[in-house]
């Protein structure tokens, strides 16, 4: 790789610099992309470096030989900086004009910094729809084609595992949030933001590869049978590979068997996605009802303790071995202790052999008012659990025939209440349901406060 990138060439984004070098290749980039070709005149970019380190917000050069120097110096020292480095080349025409270009590689790695720092999400949509034209397309230069299929599917293929680590990163980082308010604000805003409604919703419902795959598998399938489309493919690829027509005709048959294994192994990829989503949002909420939990039962004593093992360890940044260290935790717990324990001191005698006689079976009246007790306990328990049944049947029974209302407007009365506006928040995201969501701004309500909505009535 460094044979064409050059071993200097990340040293600018690693340096202590790497702020004013970023900033800089950016602002050339910008001016260069403007242009029809990525040579422009050395002093029109010189202009450009210079009127930023004017501005009072341009990041400082840390370097001695700079200090003191001139807004232009420090453009001139920049541009020399990115030749040497290998971002850009700088040539005279024959004009004796001096154009700086940058590099191709250069292009490239700069146009997916700046797509990961926007945050810029794979239209799963334009992968499977250009692979889905390209197999029905009739053409007189399959192999071209065919390389264009491979390549999509292998970019839709790569766009789903990406989606995939994108959510355990979520999961693993919820751990990071330590108030109901901040779990819910990672949910509603930064996940349902980026990871719902930018990619996930869209891959279940207009990006669905199900509508597209069985064509896509017929079609390929019935090519590999094509004597003449095997023949055409592989003068195709001999020629832009240069190789044999054998070994190209052997690389046809191994692209299209690479794609018809993606896509039908693409339902373990999917199916790991929803799994996936479906863990991050049932670890959100636990998290959130753990942090609301409080009173004195069992429970809510051992929320207090676990509580207060973490703040502690997050106090004097401890590792997951220093909860030992922890003095209160010697009070919780006490156990007995032996001086020796071994074999024997678990020894139990063998006793002879007695007659075994039955003891009579006392034949008691259970306790009815005991009973339905242990049973309405039971009910109101069983009554608690939410499921998207219950939801809905919430939201229907809170529209009372209106076709709209908002979150704001439903019951608050405890935290029981706010519980069932989170899941109504989050099941609105499903299709089977028989309302939707549009997410408004902040909102607050008896000491509760999230991101309204507006929940809206299906078909009508």
């Amino acid at each position: 790789m460094y044979h064409i990138i050059g071993e200097t060439f990340f040293v600018p984004l690693a340096s202590p610099n790497k702020t004013v070098y970023w900033e800089c290749i950016c602002k050339l980039f910008s001016v260069m992309n403007e242009q029809l070709s990525f040579g422009v005149e050395r002093d029109v970019l010189v202009d450009e470096l210079q009127y930023y380190f004017e501005q009072a917000q341009a990041a400082d050069i840390r370097e001695e030989e700079m200090e003191g120097k001139s807004a232009r110096d420090k453009a001139n020292w920049m541009l020399r900086k990115l030749e040497a480095y290998g971002w850009i080349d700088i040539e005279t025409d024959k004009s004796y004009v001096q154009r700086v270009n940058f590099k191709e590689h250069a292009v490239k790695v700069i146009k997916t910094l700046l797509e990961i720092a926007e945050g810029k999400k794979i239209e799963y949509q334009g992968y499977i729809y250009t692979i889905y034209s390209l197999v029905r397309s009739n053409t007189d230069n399959p192999g071209v084609v065919l390389l264009s299929i491979v390549e999509n599917t292998d970019m839709l293929i790569t766009g789903l595992k990406n989606l995939s680590s994108s959510i355990k990163n979520y999961i693993d980082e919820l751990t990071k949030y330590r108030t109901p308010a901040q779990i819910m604000d990672v949910l509603f805003n930064d996940y349902i933001e980026n990871i719902v409604d930018k990619a996930y919703h869209r891959l279940l419902t207009s990006d669905n590869v199900s509508k597209f795959r069985p064509e896509i598998v017929e079609r390929l399938e019935s090519r590999s049978r094509s004597a003449k489309y095997i023949e055409k493919a592989s003068a195709d690829l001999a020629g832009i590979r240069e190789i044999s027509v054998e070994e190209a005709q052997e690389l046809v048959y191994h692209y299209i068997h690479q794609v018809i294994d993606a896509f039908q192994n693409m339902d373990e990829i999917l199916s790991e996605i929803n799994h996936k989503n479906t863990q991050y949002q049932r670890a959100a909420i636990n998290r959130a009802k753990f942090y609301l939990i409080g009173g004195e039962d069992v429970r809510g004593q051992l929320k207090e303790i676990l509580s207060g093992m973490s703040e502690k360890i997050d106090a004097e940044h401890m590792d997951l071995g220093g909860i030992y260290r922890i003095e209160f935790i010697d009070e919780l717990v006490r156990l007995c202790s032996a001086a020796v324990l071994d074999e024997k001191s678990l020894y139990t005698p063998i006793e002879g052999k007695k007659a075994f006689e039955p003891e009579a079976i006392a034949q008691e009246e259970p306790d009815p008012e005991l009973r339905n007790e242990k049973l309405r306990r039971m009910m109101e328990k069983l009554a608690k659990v939410l499921n998207p049944e219950k939801i809905g049947g919430y939201v229907e029974e809170q529209l009372a025939g209106r076709r709209q209302m908002l979150a704001s407007q439903l019951p608050f009365a405890d935290t029981d209440d706010f519980v069932k506006m989170i899941y109504v928040r989050l099941y609105g995201q499903r299709k089977n349901m028989k309302y939707r969501i549009s997410v408004l701004g902040e909102a607050e309500k008896n000491g509760y406060r999230f991101r309204d909505f507006e929940i809206i009535r299906k078909g009508r």
